[in-house]
């Protein structure tokens, strides 16, 4: 169930209104949304009846939530929220771009990267420091000392930063470093790791997993929600179909369905949906078309050196020219870059 109420209800209003919640046995989450201030209840249904809740200062009204997950759902805001990572906003007016390799590498390979994503128009600065490879023998990544570099490159280009966590060791050393913090596809169904990035109170980029359902995304998110973090933002990376030509089949029609049921916003990541360079460019125009809040794209100085991912990856020739493409396709969906 949801409460809902005014927006210009006050906080002792609204206190009152939790406390009233907590202590018929209920959990309590705040949600602040644009136009409204809802009261998520976890709760037995019936009981909420009984409160009384509607004739309190401030409540506009009591409205079940049919879906599974409550906190996420789109009842739960009335619209999109925005989530703020650094000074940017997600969510909101702008497509927002996330660049940078897959995977920090060296001092001098990410400083680059920093400084031709932010010549783009780029608002945050990715890269891979806790690598979870399929094979062992693979690149793993520079772990905290790849996280210091990062963290300066992004200062010095005034960028925030995001990085994926592994394990519960990995958030808490991220945590130190990065402005926000992502959860693989592998790990969409961590639940433990997931409690915990709600625990941790940072802004979280949530990956779809490998082949998860649609509720499957949207329950993972209502696990880190449930924590009391809501600021999650979904990102869709492609899915695992029988298709073999590409790496993954990106789920187009997943951005406006999700936008639809849940107020998170929602990304995209062409560069593993696909895993090929020259696809990157058409899924992304494809992406934000069908209302996707921002990319998140692998960008490298020299991609044919990336130490992961270099087929996907775009130079910064590459990813200016892309960039130039998804400004009509912007303003056709009525945003900014």
């Amino acid at each position: 169930m949801i409460i809902v109420m005014d927006i210009k209800s006050s906080k002792p209003q609204v206190d009152l209104v939790i406390e009233k919640l907590e202590t018929s046995g209920f959990q309590a989450h705040l949600i602040l949304g644009v136009k409204r201030i809802v009261i998520g209840a976890v709760g037995d249904r019936a009981a909420i009846y009984s409160l009384g809740l509607e004739g309190m200062p401030g409540v506009i009204g009591v409205v079940p939530i049919m879906h599974p997950y409550k906190l996420v759902s789109k009842e739960a805001a009335g619209g999109t929220s925005i989530v703020k990572v650094g000074d940017t906003e997600i969510g909101g007016s702008k497509v927002v771009l996330i660049a940078g390799p897959c995977a920090v590498e060296s001092e001098t390979q990410i400083y680059q990267a920093a400084e031709a994503v932010k010549k783009q128009g780029a608002k945050i600065l990715r890269g891979g420091t806790f690598k979870p490879r399929t094979s062992p023998y693979s690149f793993q990544g520079m772990e905290e000392e790849g996280l210091k570099i990062m963290q300066a490159a992004a200062k010095e280009y005034g960028l925030a930063t995001v990085t994926e966590v592994v394990d519960l060791p990995s958030l808490d050393t991220a945590l130190e470093y990065v402005d926000m913090v992502q959860i693989g596809a592998r790990n969409m169904q961590n639940f433990r790791l997931l409690q915990a990035v709600g625990k941790a109170k940072r802004p979280v980029l949530l990956k779809r997993g490998l082949s998860a359902t649609i509720e499957e995304w949207l329950m993972a998110a209502e696990y880190i929600a449930s924590e009391g973090n809501a600021s999650v933002i979904l990102c869709e990376r492609g899915i695992r179909t029988f298709e073999t030509a590409t790496r993954n089949t990106l789920d187009i029609s997943a951005i406006p369905l999700v936008k639809s049921l849940s107020h998170l916003p929602v990304l995209v990541d062409p560069s593993h949906a696909t895993g090929i360079r020259a696809l990157v460019a058409p899924m992304s125009l494809a992406a934000v078309a069908a209302g996707a809040d921002g990319l998140l794209i692998e960008v490298h100085p020299e991609p044919a050196k990336a130490l992961c991912d270099g087929p996907q990856s775009l130079s910064p020739d590459e990813f200016e020219k892309l960039v130039q493409e998804l400004i009509p396709i912007v303003a056709a969906v009525k945003k900014t870059l």
